[in-house]
């Protein structure tokens, strides 16, 4: 069975936003293991507390809690972005592992398959 990383590098609820790539992930995992890393600008679709319908887009930032559900297993996030941009774990909508810079190559090795979105 083919394993996939799905990245997650966009600010939430831009051109491209990360709706698209939680429906990637959501539709991915029901046919193969599937792992989800946020990086750079993707570590803020998970903050809670956000307001899209300001926006006029959809909070689907709450569907993340999903993907236990959905046998995702492996949620990580980049210490150094979380740090760069003054974010805790605990303004996170959802439990993650954080790794750092270096072990992301590791990380990536560990996949037949990377999307980013």
């Amino acid at each position: 069975m083919k394993r996939i990383l799905l990245t997650q590098s966009k600010s939430p609820h831009g051109s491209i936003n990360g709706q698209e790539g939680l429906d990637a992930i959501l539709m991915g995992s029901a046919f193969t293991q599937c792992a989800v890393l946020f990086h750079g600008d993707g570590v803020y679709q998970l903050l809670k507390y956000q307001q899209p319908k300001k926006l006029g887009t959809k909070d689907y930032a709450v569907t993340f809690g999903a993907l236990a559900d959905y046998g995702v297993e492996q949620i990580c996030c980049i210490e150094e972005d979380l740090i760069e941009r003054k974010i805790t774990t605990q303004e996170l909508v959802i439990p993650v592992s954080v790794v750092d810079r270096e072990s992301v190559r590791d990380l990536i090795r560990g996949f037949d398959l990377v999307l980013d979105f």
